[in-house]
């Protein structure tokens, strides 16, 4: 947990030093600026999509590092850390603003429990942005962890091959959310309302980058 001291956080549970993927691209020839929430979890792995689909990727630690942003990604992770640590930074009430304001927000795995409006049967920080109530760990432990192909609404080609690591699922959506993919027993495993975007899985950790393009086009890009 972090402290009393005024410096940001750093790496929180990375054993290494975080080796920052390289972009090909010059920062005047991207069009996009991504924020990565990047606190806790699996924010790396999204840097690395991002420059591969010619966005400039931005780690987000504190409420200034939202500026001039385009979109925003919660990575997965441990979403009580991360919900405890955007308290700790002021960051919940500037991410909800930038919501409000209108920024598409993608979450995947725990950036999707932080996103939910509730989460069953767990008290734990959260933004209570999309209209949706979640279940953490609905698939049961790391070692219950699996892959599978999933037909995408609003992806076009071959099904995505799906990550699920300790996965929270979608009991609960509300009028305005839309649906965008479900396993064969109708269980929700990605949907949007509006600029929010979430997926119970970890596209990141794909090789397809489709997921991350369709959020780029959420953003005009």
């Amino acid at each position: 947990m972090v402290g009393s001291t005024q410096r940001p956080p750093q790496d929180i549970k990375l054993r290494q030093p975080v080796q920052m993927p390289k972009s090909g691209r010059s920062d005047r020839a991207i069009a996009t600026r991504v924020g990565v929430l990047a606190l806790q979890g699996a924010f790396v792995e999204h840097v690395g999509m991002l420059r591969q689909v010619g966005a400039e990727a931005v780690l987000v630690r504190l409420p200034r590092d939202l500026e001039g942003l385009d979109a925003l990604i919660l990575p997965g992770g441990e979403s009580t850390t991360i919900g405890k640590l955007m308290d700790e930074w002021g960051l919940r009430g500037a991410i909800c603003h930038a919501a409000q304001g209108g920024m598409p927000i993608y979450g995947t795995c725990a950036g999707m429990i932080l996103m939910a409006r509730d989460v069953i049967g767990h008290s734990q920080p959260i933004l209570s942005l999309m209209d949706i109530s979640v279940r953490r760990n609905a698939f049961g432990r790391q070692v219950d962890s699996f892959e599978t192909d999933l037909q995408i609404s609003v992806l076009s080609g071959q099904p995505f091959h799906a990550v699920f690591i300790r996965a929270p699922l979608i009991e609960r959506v509300g009028e305005k959310v839309e649906v965008l993919a479900s396993l064969p027993n109708g269980t929700i495993t990605a949907a949007r309302e509006g600029n929010l975007l979430v997926t119970s899985f970890h596209p990141e950790l794909t090789n397809d980058p489709r997921l991350h393009k369709y959020f780029l086009s959420m953003a005009g890009r």
